[in-house]
């Protein structure tokens, strides 16, 4: 088995409890579940609070790939497997599930201790060079030596956060043995763009944007569009380099398409619960009772005072209209705060690339790897799970659940196969 993260861990253990004679768990690193520690700020989002539905939701139409592997191991086995090797959990506002110690540590420490108990011979500082099939079996040459085995399960995670370790190695060998890989690139990525306006708003936090991406008009779709590729709402942060924050992330993966920069269009809507109706309406009622105060005064009873501020200076594009009476402006100034406060386009130019980014996109083909087992189409013998497949989903514990879930069917299946 190559690979002691997430989906290595729970695999290794799942294998052995299941009779496998003799389990053999190689890592790279000098400790395993190196990005298990770096996870959620070194909190460790283990799950999602909710169905197993939902989970297949947020990877798309790729989740139904998952099926199988969350009726085997669901949010809540995971966290029922958590608690029984002594970590609990809790749920937070988002749905998010945590260790209640807010320590990654202790949830990697769990899973570490649970392969041992099963007996999994854990061997780290051990860096694979190449992975081959032969008659007799797989061939692993690691920097100590080669290896023999019957069954080797492949989790050696993809490109995200090379610093952990995680820098696409297992695609090569992949490759040698003649799988196919969807084009990778960075997922729940931090954004790189922005102008001036934004860039003064650098540190500031809101707790709820909408943000969505819409294909160019004209871009492959003719005419303006009607509806946006994705839109997902939650927290936002402007940053000194772009954009970052949960949502941010989440919309990342559907700009960092070939071409998405330029053919794509990141929209955010600063007040989510109010209607493009409702904000005309309240604005032409404070200018009948606040005349007096700029817009950005008024403006700052919705939104933070900075926010107000740059907002009024984007939309209007008139440094003068900044101290002009709220009173004095015209209907289509008014109007134009509206249409930034409800759909304001920012300005995306990049990501900040695989070193920041929290999972990869792309991978091993999923018409490669049977859904039931984990086990290689092509190659007998070869199991493939975790964040190597194809398989990126939404912030918030949905890439964990889908590295415990197929780590788990990998390991069961190669140890009863």
């Amino acid at each position: 088995m190559i690979g002691a993260g997430a989906a290595g861990l729970v695999a290794a253990a799942r294998a052995a409890e299941a009779g496998a004679p003799r389990v053999l768990l190689l890592e790279k690193n000098n400790k395993t579940g190196t990005k298990i520690l770096m996870s959620g700020g070194t909190r460790c989002n283990i799950t999602q609070n909710c169905d197993s539905g939902q989970i297949m939701e947020a990877f798309g139409k790729s989740g139904r790939f998952l099926r199988q592997a969350l009726a085997q191991l669901s949010p809540q086995d995971t966290v029922a497997m958590f608690h029984r090797l002594g970590v609990a959990t809790k749920v937070e506002a988002t749905g998010k599930v945590f260790p209640q110690s807010d320590r990654a540590v202790e949830v990697r420490d769990a899973l570490l201790r649970d392969a041992i108990r099963c007996g999994v011979q854990i061997q780290t500082a051990a860096g694979v060079s190449s992975l081959q099939a032969g008659p007799a079996g797989f061939e692993i040459f690691t920097t100590s030596g080669m290896v023999t085995a019957t069954r080797v399960i492949v989790t050696t995670g993809g490109k995200s956060w090379p610093a952990c370790g995680t820098t696409g190695d297992g695609y090569g060998w992949l490759e040698q043995l003649g799988h196919t890989l969807a084009a990778t690139r960075p997922s729940l990525v931090p954004l790189v763009g922005g102008g001036d306006w934004s860039r003064e708003l650098s540190g500031l936090t809101l707790p709820e944007v909408s943000l969505s991406v819409w294909q160019r008009a004209g871009q492959g779709a003719g005419k303006r569009p009607k509806k946006p590729i994705v839109s997902r709402s939650g927290g936002f942060l402007f940053t000194h380099f772009g954009f970052s924050g949960p949502t941010a992330m989440d919309v990342s993966r559907q700009l960092t398409v070939p071409g998405g920069f330029e053919q794509r269009v990141l929209r955010a809507d600063f007040l989510p619960e109010w209607t493009s109706a409702s904000l005309t309406d309240w604005l032409a009622e404070a200018k009948r009772q606040h005349g007096g105060q700029t817009a950005a005064t008024v403006l700052a009873r919705l939104v933070p005072k900075r926010l107000a501020a740059a907002v009024t200076a984007f939309a209007t594009d008139d440094p003068a209209v900044a101290t002009q009476p709220l009173a004095e402006l015209k209907r289509d100034v008014l109007q134009g705060l509206v249409e930034a406060l409800k759909g304001a386009d920012l300005a995306v130019r990049g990501s900040r690339g695989f070193e920041k980014a929290e999972v990869t996109a792309g991978g091993v083909r999923l018409a490669e790897v049977d859904p039931r087992t984990m086990q290689s189409r092509l190659v007998p013998g070869l199991y493939i799970a975790g964040e190597i497949l194809d398989l990126d989903g939404w912030i918030g514990g949905y890439n964990f659940q889908s590295a415990f879930s197929t780590g788990h069917m990998a390991g069961r299946a190669a140890a009863t196969n």
